[in-house]
């Protein structure tokens, strides 16, 4: 069953995330930068895979599920699932940690500038991506 409504939901709000990121990022918040970049990048691939009629689970990270789908996601981005699957991954790994910490771990003393780039560009391009296969898929 596919939730056109739910799948542009998420899509939306990844796209008004993806706006947010520039606030966080002019206030040098880096452990925000790539928290919020996670659920960008995971709100995005849920709307693809909802608008593909795929039902992600409830989990952050849905790289398996993307790869082992790949064949009904739209043509464009069969050559992008492994890039877009390890972004996914690779965030999914800070999610906690960028907003929680550690005992042993500050977020905002661990997470640096270049933590915050690669976030926000592999956030950027996951929206960018899906939003073109969503949007010629219509």
């Amino acid at each position: 069953m596919r939730n056109r409504s739910l799948a542009a939901d998420h899509l939306r709000r990844a796209e008004a995330r993806v706006q947010a990121l520039d606030v966080l990022f002019g206030a040098d918040s880096w452990a925000d930068v790539v928290r919020e970049s996670q659920e960008i990048v995971e709100l995005a691939l849920k709307s693809l895979l909802r608008d593909c009629g795929i039902e992600p689970p409830r989990i952050h990270d849905v790289s398996e599920l993307l790869l082992a789908e790949r064949r009904r996601l739209p043509a464009s981005l069969h050559e992008e699932a492994e890039r877009l699957a390890a972004i996914s991954k690779d965030l999914r790994r800070d999610r906690e940690l960028a907003f929680y910490g550690a005992e042993d771990l500050t977020p905002s003393e661990f997470y640096t500038e270049k933590d915050a780039v690669r976030a926000r560009d592999g956030a950027r391009l996951t929206v960018e991506l899906v939003r073109s296969a969503v949007s010629a898929a219509d």
